[in-house]
């Protein structure tokens, strides 16, 4: 499915990443995934949260960049080769792959995906 990603531009400093699950919760919102890729002064911290419009609004609010962007949440079988499988056929159909992450438990994978067309990606997935 087609789910909204927030993501979080953040000054590589000491209590940064604190700031921002403190804003969240303060106005009860859940973070159910994410992943922070840095660089030597700047993090994006990508969340999947419980409201997002709410999300970006509240930290925007405390002068954070904040950006919405549509991703893929996958679920596969946590069994050996369903991501590569999964990967051959977007990569066939031309559709590229900036980044992902996920977890598996109780033998489901689920991948958050940012690719280059969600919607045509979906319907090579189903």
């Amino acid at each position: 499915m087609i789910i909204k990603q927030l993501s979080v531009f953040l000054q590589n400093e000491l209590g940064r990443l604190e700031e921002v699950t403190d804003i969240l919760y303060k106005h009860s919102i859940n973070i159910s995934a994410l992943c922070i890729a840095e660089t030597a002064e700047y993090g994006v911290l990508r969340m999947i949260v419980s409201d997002i419009e709410k999300a970006a609004e509240v930290l925007k609010d405390e002068d954070f960049s904040v950006k919405i962007t549509n991703v893929i949440c996958m679920e596969t079988p946590d069994v050996p080769g369903e991501l590569h499988k999964a990967l051959k056929v977007l990569s066939a159909q031309g559709i590229n792959l900036s980044y992902m992450y996920g977890y598996s438990n109780g033998g489901t994978a689920r991948l958050i995906l940012k690719v280059s067309d969600p919607e045509k990606a979906m319907e090579l997935l189903k």
